[in-house]
């Protein structure tokens, strides 16, 4: 139980970005079919409308370490907030389609900018105990925000014609009250120091976040906050093999995130019910039964991270990933479609518990105080460049290939992955960053 209420508050703030980020990524699919009668867009026009937003979570992820290491991480999540803001804006009121495509893009910079920015912050005001649970609350209000969305616009679809931009432009409710919020965060102390240039402002925070802590251990705190960036010797360029472990982990939990198929899962499920013969079931199962068994199963893997480990929960849910989309790929080719939906929950749970609980956590862990927010931005654009290429190409292969094929292909990604989490990825639980830093050093 954690005791500290104004650091829990500020955790929560910071993962509110992943509310918005959840809330910001799903609240479209209540509204493409109207956008796409009422401007009379063809397919390749529709397509790129309704993908604007995850291409600037690309652009957002790539630049996000930019603003977060020069300006800090407080400012950074202020300036996420007033994206997102003018994006629910400018999506409501949008009189044509370019305009409409600028205003989603604008908003998908915000969640690119938002999966760097936010569970980097929270993983530095974290005590080393419970810097896992408070970090994986980014990823449970993803979860959380996804689920919202689906269940706003199932209230706002029956109100008319401009139902719509009502669906978009609510958004702007929780972007301002989390924007309003922001000005109660401290600033990073750790940021307070190595970029800062404020020893006494980071040791200050440092004694709100462990009041029980004495001035003495606040100062060799401080000091090995400061030593961590002397001991990585002058400054380098970023893929240097100083870090060549932090950029390799980084790269590969992405890497594998993605290649497990939950995007092409999330956002063709019904294509995949369809190809069962639950087309008339789809949606339901799509907008209830997954954001369901998702939220569900993110809470446990919030219980445990802290609990058992990143490392135990990847293995965890790469065991529930094979058997999971085994038996899915074996469904498929032996035609009994009965067992699909089940396993494509039992998909969710184990991506839910696993993944999805650890990506954001572990890549805030693994990089020196000097390179977090450029290892961060390099891992969520490995994340996001990966999910839009999986996403472009998912429609594709269940053309080209049979979906016991596409399955066993995913199956097989899994087996690597559990190799992967059993010869080289280490356990970061309750283990100080700057401990962590020499730990990973090449």
């Amino acid at each position: 139980m954690l005791r500290n209420k104004n650091l829990f508050l500020w955790a929560l703030t910071a993962s509110l970005a992943g509310f918005l980020f959840g809330f910001d990524t799903v609240v479209i699919s209540g509204a493409e079919q109207t956008i796409q009668e009422l401007w009379r867009l063809n397919e390749w026009l529709h397509g790129l409308a309704i993908s604007m937003a995850l291409w600037g979570t690309v652009i957002g992820s790539l630049i996000g370490g930019w603003p977060t290491e020069k300006f800090g991480r407080r400012k950074t999540l202020l300036f996420i907030g007033i994206l997102y803001f003018l994006s629910a804006i400018g999506s409501a009121y949008a009189p044509e389609v370019y305009s409409f495509m600028i205003a989603r893009f604008i908003g998908g910079i915000g969640v690119g900018i938002s999966t760097v920015a936010a569970p980097l912050y929270i993983s530095e005001i974290a005590p080393a105990k419970d810097r896992g649970k408070l970090a994986g609350m980014f990823q449970f209000n993803i979860v959380f925000g996804i689920l919202v969305a689906f269940l706003s616009n199932a209230l706002l679809a029956d109100i008319g014609d401009t139902a719509w931009r009502w669906m978009l432009g609510v958004e702007a409710i929780p972007a301002l009250i989390y924007a309003v919020m922001c000005f109660g965060l401290p600033e990073s102390p750790r940021w307070l120091i190595t970029n800062g240039g404020d020893r006494q402002g980071g040791i200050e925070v440092f004694s709100r976040i462990m009041p029980e802590a004495s001035e003495q251990e606040l100062n060799v705190l401080a000091n090995e906050v400061a030593g961590s960036v002397d001991q990585a010797g002058p400054a380098e360029r970023f893929f240097s093999s100083r870090l060549k472990k932090p950029i390799t982990l980084a790269f590969l939990i992405a890497f594998f995130n993605q290649l497990s198929g939950i995007n092409a899962v999330l956002y063709f499920a019904p294509r995949i019910f369809k190809m069962t013969g639950l087309e008339e079931s789809a949606a339901l199962l799509q907008s209830v039964g997954i954001g369901v068994t998702n939220l569900i199963f993110t809470f446990v893997g919030l219980w445990l991270i802290d609990r058992l480990g990143r490392r135990t929960l990847l293995v965890i849910g790469s065991f529930g990933y094979i058997a999971s989309l085994g038996l899915c790929a074996w469904a498929f080719q032996t035609e009994t479609f009965g067992i699909v939906p089940a396993c494509i929950f039992a998909f969710i749970a184990a991506h839910a518990v696993g993944q999805g609980a650890v990506i954001w956590v572990f890549i805030s862990e693994i990089f020196p105080n000097r390179d977090r927010a450029s290892g961060q931005a390099f891992g969520c654009f490995t994340h996001w460049i990966f999910a839009a290429l999986l996403t472009l190409f998912f429609p594709k292969m269940v053309e080209a290939f049979s979906p016991a094929i596409v399955f066993g292909f995913f199956t097989f990604m899994m087996v690597l992955q559990l190799v992967w989490v059993y010869t080289m990825v280490p356990e970061t639980k309750g283990v100080p960053l700057e401990e962590l830093q020499k730990k990973l050093a090449s």
